[in-house]
């Protein structure tokens, strides 16, 4: 199992790639629970802290596509370390002014996720040409999963490490500034800075334009509602079962279901087409959300949930697939962005819209949120399965001349983009 990620590995730049990804995505992966201790120790309220987390999170949703189109448009270095810079330089105006005066502290955290730098769809760029062989590609995209089910287990770690070493404001500037250095080591490394977008059609939409892609966004939206909601949800059964441990192992549990499905999943190579593989993933992960409401004893509902998230990482590894083979020719980094911002605005209307369901209904009505969500969005697969089969049509990657000197074209990648 371990041989088809070492051989990717193994690949000239891919660890260091990968590595300074995770690396520069940190401030993204711990924003929330950075700016939540911070206002408190500056004596703000929940509600204050709430609502500068919901800021950011809203302005980060904005700007990863912006920014995904400016990368495909002007290349990565540099529009990715100028965005690295200004978003840690506006988190340190809010580390040093705190919350007051009010509209600043807004201000400087919607300037943070506003300029986040798409290092995610960056890297969803850089593989084809790194790797050149679609099964290696696949099985890149599987481990960057795995790699993201890592990081937001370890990132709330640091955070709270670095708060108990130093401070709330260390912890907001220490991450912020070597999110910057992970950036920093993306964007001089050969891949990124020869890297340039295939040519474009000029088109307002840009991604957005290609109809397989918006489906599969549709379907997305509830995948991410359906994680959203498991986090509010979680919250009532620990209330009774336990309190903050148990929520924190049910957490940890979702992390560890997802890694352990990505790790099998990116382990085999897969023949067929990728969106009927889609669909049997998404009904999976659907199924496994109903036991949730069973609510049995804290360890058995920790193993239920450990369940609930094997599917997750299988889910968005062939989610990067087809958005590779839908982007249109020369919006890869946008279209990979547009699934991460699609992603987290879900993520975030689950947990808004289970809340007054959880005070409704309870803990069981609440787990019954992502099982109707997950439903919902194989209803969209399955509706639109023709559209996401369709070949994309249109470009094909070219291998860089350091993986392959005769610039063979390697087939059915649609991103178009050449190192």
């Amino acid at each position: 199992m371990a041989a088809g990620y070492l051989d990717i590995l193994r690949a000239r730049h891919a660890a260091r790639l990968l590595v300074g990804t995770l690396v520069g995505r940190l401030p993204n992966a711990t924003a929330a629970i950075a700016i939540m201790l911070f206002v408190r120790a500056e004596g703000g309220s929940y509600s204050l802290a709430g609502g500068l987390v919901a800021v950011y999170g809203v302005a980060n949703a904005v700007g990863q596509p912006v920014l995904g189109r400016l990368v495909d448009l002007h290349g990565q270095p540099r529009v990715q370390l100028s965005a690295a810079v200004l978003s840690g330089l506006a988190m340190a105006v809010f580390a040093f002014t705190g919350t007051a005066p009010l509209p600043l502290a807004y201000a400087a955290v919607a300037a943070a996720g506003l300029f986040t730098p798409p290092l995610e769809g960056g890297l969803r760029a850089l593989w084809p040409s790194v790797l050149g062989k679609e099964d290696k590609v696949h099985t890149a995209y599987a481990m960057d999963a795995i790699a993201q089910e890592v990081m937001f287990a370890v990132g709330p770690l640091l955070v709270t490490l670095c708060v108990s070493l130093w401070s709330e404001m260390a912890a907001l500037l220490a991450l912020n500034v070597v999110g910057v250095l992970g950036a920093l080591s993306v964007v001089v490394s050969p891949p990124s800075r020869a890297w340039r977008s295939a040519p474009r059609e000029a088109h307002w939409l840009g991604a957005l334009r290609s109809t397989g892609l918006l489906a599969l966004l549709g379907a997305f939206l509830f995948v991410g509602i359906a994680l959203g909601s498991i986090t509010v949800a979680s919250v009532a059964y620990a209330d009774g079962h336990g309190g903050d441990t148990v929520y924190g192992w049910l957490m940890a549990a979702l992390g560890i279901g997802a890694l352990v499905g990505g790790v099998f999943y990116g382990a085999r190579q897969w023949t067929g087409e990728p969106a009927r593989r889609l669909q049997a993933l998404v009904a999976l992960l659907a199924v496994c959300y109903v036991p949730l409401m069973l609510l049995p004893g804290a360890l058995a509902m920790t193993l239920l949930t450990v369940l609930a998230g094997v599917f997750l990482a299988p889910v968005i590894a062939c989610a990067f697939v087809l958005v590779d083979r839908h982007a249109p020719r020369g919006t890869v980094t946008e279209a990979f962005s547009w699934l991460v911002t699609t992603f987290t605005v879900g993520a975030s209307v689950g947990t808004g819209l289970t809340g007054p369901v959880v005070e409704a209904g309870g803990a069981l009505w609440g787990f019954a949120v992502p099982g109707v969500a997950g439903a919902v969005s194989l209803l969209v697969l399955l509706a639109t399965g023709r559209v996401l089969a369709a070949s994309a049509g249109g470009a094909v990657v070219a291998s860089s001349s350091e993986n392959d000197p005769n610039r063979a074209v390697e087939p059915r990648f649609s991103s178009g983009d050449r190192a």
